[in-house]
């Protein structure tokens, strides 16, 4: 039965298909560059099976076990399609001022230039198109530095300056673009 990851973990890569006959696996990275999946070390998957990641080929990679076994074949690569591989946050690098890992955002006070609360933040989204930040209310907030001009960590807490009005361009069916 899978455990949840913890306040404390980071996607780093999803089990894909099996490739080929032999145990290897299409791995999907969750990071900003595939090396890094590699580079981390030790991953764990939320079954609390931990596992080194060793690439092949351009987004082919060997799995091995905790005891450094690699997947023995195609059966043994079927049976982890989907699973997720997590690294505690403690084991990835360091971030700059202004880069920030998801987990380090969730659980962080949204507040108003002039102090008032919003609420704390419980979700990060990343669809593609730009990350925004949902509060426990429900209330989403655009990740960008016109809308979070300040981020203190040391206080876990943000400073959101919301937009004073959003305008929709073009049919909601078609092409929609917002402006704030």
């Amino acid at each position: 039965m899978p455990r949840h990851p913890s306040d404390r973990d980071v996607l780093i890569a999803t089990i894909g298909k099996p490739h080929g006959v032999r145990g290897l696996v299409r791995l999907h990275p969750a990071t900003e560059t595939a090396d890094m999946v590699e580079d981390i070390g030790a991953l764990h998957d939320e079954y609390g099976g931990q596992w080194h990641v060793r690439w092949k080929a351009p987004g082919i990679a060997a799995l091995l076990d905790a005891d450094g076994q690699a997947l023995p074949d195609r059966n043994a690569a079927e049976k982890l399609v989907n699973r997720r591989l997590y690294a505690v946050r403690e084991a990835l690098p360091e971030t700059d001022d202004e880069e920030f890992y998801h987990v380090d955002l969730l659980g962080m006070e949204a507040v108003l230039s002039s102090g008032e609360g919003l609420g704390v933040v419980t979700k990060v989204h990343d669809y593609g198109a730009g990350t925004s930040l949902e509060l426990e209310s429900g209330q989403i907030i655009p990740f960008t530095l016109a809308c979070v001009p300040e981020i203190d960590r040391k206080a876990n807490r943000l400073v959101v300056e919301l937009p004073e009005m959003v305008e929709v361009e073009g049919d909601l069916s078609g092409d929609v673009k917002i402006r704030s």
